[in-house]
């Protein structure tokens, strides 16, 4: 196509010097002393020209030719930047295949021909990212005095925002893979708090919160984290369960466990799990009623659960059974009638029968509970010390002997 364009271009040129220098018959002459010359005014124009073009190209071959030492400085330059630039590379592929040794010198390389090159002498951004590079390369090859040396130089460097916040974060990982859970939250308070809510940012505070166990924290960064769809929705209830459960388990007294408790999110406090976890810590506490309170809203919906969190629930008033009082009847009534056929609402039925003096309702559902091999021990084991106060009641010391000997065979 511009082949095209070109040709009739030309076809254009010849059409109008040929419209316009064939008619002319105009004469130019030159005198220079006693000499004259006489030539026409198209080969004098033409003449112009050319010298024009002479003069033109003259000028830029000594340009050329004085710009030379200047151009030969520019391309041993660029030729050393572009060195600079292919060995940061290759130190990033060699750390990435595990040769950390080569990747450190690479990076060291890359360094020193940045030093050697005024181009890339003002790039801060390429010095921190080579530092970085070999700041990781050391710790993996254990080399802490040398790692935090390289991250003293990429601090110095400054850099972009970007470059400041990949220090920070990479600190904070090796601080994290140190162990130095300490340090790794500090390097993370220090970032903005748009940085502070990305998901690899998190993650470390995550982990850095469990080490230094404190599961309210920890919850509470899991939580977002969830939100970002930093876990797999399974992954992500397992994992807030289990903080739940370890803020809980870490109460000594009725305030602190209400002050877990309040903490917790509404999602947490309707969990079946951990409704029963935090029931049965306030029956180690000695505090069951409050443990029935924060069960009893769960036990009038229970049509609404499924089998899993049925058990949970009902392991959790068992735990709670003697604070039972006389309102829980009907509802368990009401819960034998729809799922007596699960041991552990059996289980948990029989107990507060037999904590209200119904034997003849309880003893049933007891026999069945010491039958049923997959319930824990300790509930088993409950339900054989009841049938041994009854059988006591009824003054058949045999059979009460009986249960107290399957009870104290039970793990």
């Amino acid at each position: 196509m511009r082949s095209v364009i070109w040709l009739v271009l030309l076809f254009v040129v010849a059409v109008v010097a040929a419209s316009v220098l064939g008619q002319n018959n105009a004469l130019v002459s030159l005198f220079y002393g006693h000499w004259r010359l006489d030539m026409s005014l198209n080969l004098f124009l033409l003449s112009l020209v050319g010298v024009g073009i002479v003069l033109f190209a003259g000028l830029q071959a000594a340009h050329a030719l004085l710009s030379l030492p200047t151009r030969a400085r520019e391309w041993r330059d660029l030729k050393r930047e572009r060195a600079a630039q292919d060995l940061l590379r290759e130190g990033f592929a060699e750390f990435m295949a595990a040769r950390y040794a080569r990747a450190q010198r690479a990076v060291q390389k890359a360094l020193a021909l940045q030093a050697e090159s005024e181009a890339l002498a003002q790039d801060r951004n390429f010095a921190v990212q080579a530092h970085l590079i070999a700041a990781s390369a050391l710790h993996r090859l254990q080399d802490r005095i040398g790692r935090e040396e390289q991250l003293a130089l990429a601090q110095a460097c400054g850099g972009s925002g970007s470059a400041f916040e990949g220090i920070q974060l990479l600190s904070a990982q090796l601080a994290m893979e140190d162990r130095d859970a300490g340090r790794c939250m500090a390097l993370l308070a220090e970032l903005p708090p748009g940085v502070a809510r990305r998901t690899h940012a998190l993650r470390l505070r995550l982990q850095a919160a469990q080490q230094l166990r404190r599961p309210m924290e920890a919850l509470q960064t899991a939580r977002l984290l969830a939100k970002h769809q930093g876990f797999s929705a399974g992954a992500a209830q397992s994992l807030l369960r289990s903080l739940a459960f370890e803020a809980l388990d870490q109460t000594f007294d009725e305030g602190q466990l209400q002050k877990v408790w309040q903490a917790l999110d509404d999602g947490d406090r309707r969990d079946a799990w951990v409704l029963a976890r935090a029931a049965r810590r306030a029956a180690t506490l000695g505090q069951a009623e409050q443990g029935l309170s924060w069960l009893w809203p769960a036990w009038e919906h229970l049509q609404r659960t499924d089998a899993e969190a049925r058990e949970q629930l009902a392991l959790g008033l068992v735990a709670c059974v003697e604070a039972v009082d006389n309102r829980w009847l009907p509802v368990l009534e009401e819960a034998l009638n729809r799922f007596g056929r699960e041991p552990a609402v059996a289980a948990a039925a029989g107990l507060a029968f037999a904590q209200r003096q119904l034997w003849g309702r309880a003893r049933r559902l007891l026999e069945q509970t010491a039958s049923a091999e997959g319930l824990p021990s300790r509930v088993r084991r409950q339900a054989l010390r009841m049938l041994a106060r009854i059988a006591r009641q009824e003054d058949d010391e045999v059979q009460a002997c009986h249960f107290d000997q399957r009870a104290a065979l039970l793990d």
